[in-house]
């Protein structure tokens, strides 16, 4: 059961802080570059990846930046909007933190946040500004419902 799911179930507040982390993959690149078509050689050719000024290939921006959607699926976030600025570099089987703040929740319960993504060193590699839609009473009732179910999303809790 997914704390992340927990907390969104009671209700989310301004201030509410989430934290997940990820290593990236060689394979996890492929997979992104598959799916989207990206395949813009600094992440495919090292002789690219140096004409840039990069140690070695590099992982999508965009695929790092998805950190997020793990924590919004757990929270039930409808997202309107995401701004991101990408600071670093992130390159094969560096482990990144995502932590993402709610900064504002207004009485339509539109919200705000602020993510800040962090390589194993703690160096921070993306920025992030999102606005969207928390759940209300409705949602957090089914998302207790989920958890009493055994919540189909089966996600495994990454806090612990």
């Amino acid at each position: 059961m997914s704390s992340i799911r927990v907390k969104a179930s009671n209700g989310l507040k301004v201030g509410d802080t989430f934290t997940i982390q990820r290593q990236y993959t060689e394979a996890d690149m492929q997979r992104f570059g598959d799916l989207t078509r990206d395949y813009n050689p600094v992440h495919f050719d090292d002789r690219f990846a140096a004409a840039k000024n990069f140690k070695s290939r590099i992982c999508h921006g965009l695929l790092v930046a998805s950190l997020l959607t793990e924590i919004g699926g757990q929270i039930g976030w409808l997202a309107s909007g995401m701004n991101f600025l990408f600071k670093s570099p992130v390159y094969f089987q560096d482990t990144i933190s995502c932590e993402l703040t709610i900064v504002e929740i207004d009485f339509r319960r539109r919200a705000k946040a602020e993510a800040i993504f962090r390589n194993q060193s703690g160096h921070t590699v993306i920025r992030a500004e999102l606005t969207g839609i928390v759940p209300g009473p409705t949602e957090q009732a089914i998302l207790k419902k989920l958890l009493a179910e055994g919540d189909p999303a089966k996600t495994p809790d990454r806090n612990a």
